[in-house]
């Protein structure tokens, strides 16, 4: 390694999804189920209203915290949703932005946070970016959470849970009694609870239930990647405590420095645009390829998000995943997102030919363990 690099980005390999991608460039017409991303394009209005926002100069640095027309219109939002005194709302640069700022607002090293497995990509890396120490819970098989073990798993170091319902790789969604039994765990024990809220639009069984219902201190990462297909855009936010979401705040001014003014204007419309009609025809993908696979694989049914997490029928994870490859179909092995290399992750966030091909070649797969790499 060269001796300028600093020992910090040893927590991080190179995206194994980015590999992924990176080899779905160079294939024909890939079966590609491998993007976390909706197929839907952003809604007209929400496009309509960036370009105004453009053309009529809004090009400037927004303020650190968000712009007036976005923020504010997030804080009624949450306020009438929860009716915490002390609940405020920012605005970030994405998802991902709120993920890093809430670490490295709330972790000091040598910091524990309970992580469960398998975990979105993200996790384990910025825990260690800020210097914490990931502690990981497995949830395999079915990928619930079982508050004993998460208990069990609770030291004087622990400082923070950060879990994500509904779930990227799997697509579970706790339950309410789980949810209630985490935040009230979390609270009891005065631990920072942090939930990535970022596919809360993608409920298929059930409606969405945060555990900041039960639990005033949750540290809340939203954003409208997923809801309006926005993911380039780079539009999240964050809302908890005051004190802690000041601090992310001014963590901001001197990393990411704001979100895209135009991109706020969007997000303020965004928020009117009724996304149930994708909703409801992800719900019926979910079930085209659960029906499609559950006969010959292992499959934990997913509640919500877009993507399901099947056990390789034979050998390796990882080893199913170069076999699919091999017959044109791109998915994600499990072991990005896990200790284990048992699971691949397919996600439906597909037309429903390309999915329908994903699901005869995947049958076709798992009756020819003859054909292992």
């Amino acid at each position: 390694m060269h001796p300028w690099i600093a020992d910090r980005t040893k927590a991080f390999d190179s995206s194994g999804i980015r590999k992924v991608f990176d080899l779905a460039a160079k294939m024909k017409d890939p079966i590609n189920l491998s993007i976390g991303q909706p197929d839907f394009d952003v809604p007209e209005p929400i496009k309509e209203a960036c370009i105004n926002a453009i053309r009529s100069g809004k090009n400037g640095y927004a303020l650190t915290q968000g712009m007036p027309v976005l923020r504010e219109k997030l804080q009624k939002q949450i306020d009438d949703e929860y009716g915490h005194a002390n609940r405020k709302v920012f605005v970030s640069s994405g998802t991902s932005g709120g993920l890093v700022l809430s670490m490295l607002s709330v972790i000091n090293p040598g910091d524990e946070v309970i992580i469960f497995d398998p975990y979105f990509v993200m996790y384990t890396s910025l825990v260690k970016l800020a210097g914490g120490i990931p502690v990981l819970i497995d949830t395999y098989p079915d990928f619930r959470i079982d508050l004993d073990r998460v208990a069990a798993a609770i030291t004087p170091k622990t400082k923070a849970i950060l879990f994500n319902s509904p779930a990227n790789p799997t697509g579970v969604t706790a339950t309410e009694a789980e949810l209630r039994g985490l935040a009230e765990l979390a609270a009891e024990r005065n631990i920072a609870l942090v939930s990535d809220e970022i596919y809360r639009s993608f409920m298929y069984d059930e409606p969405f239930v945060s555990p900041t219902k039960f639990n005033d201190q949750t540290i809340v990462i939203d954003g409208m990647s997923k809801s309006h297909a926005m993911t380039g855009w780079r539009l999240g936010f964050v809302h908890g405590p005051t004190e802690v979401i000041e601090t992310m705040i001014k963590l901001q001014q001197y990393t990411f420095v704001c979100a895209p003014q135009p991109a706020q204007w969007a997000g303020a419309v965004a928020m009117d645009v009724d996304i149930s009609e994708h909703v409801a025809a992800y719900g019926k993908k979910r079930d085209m390829l659960v029906d499609g696979l559950s006969d010959l694989y292992e499959v934990a049914r997913p509640g919500g998000a877009f993507y399901v997490f099947p056990k390789a029928p034979w050998g390796k994870g990882s080893e199913f995943v170069a076999k699919a490859i091999e017959n044109n179909l791109l998915i994600i092995p499990g072991n990005i997102f896990s200790r284990q290399d048992t699971h691949f992750r397919i996600s439906y966030a597909a037309d429903n030919a390309v999915i329908e091909r994903g699901i005869e070649v995947l049958r076709k797969l798992a009756k020819a363990p003859t054909s292992r790499p």
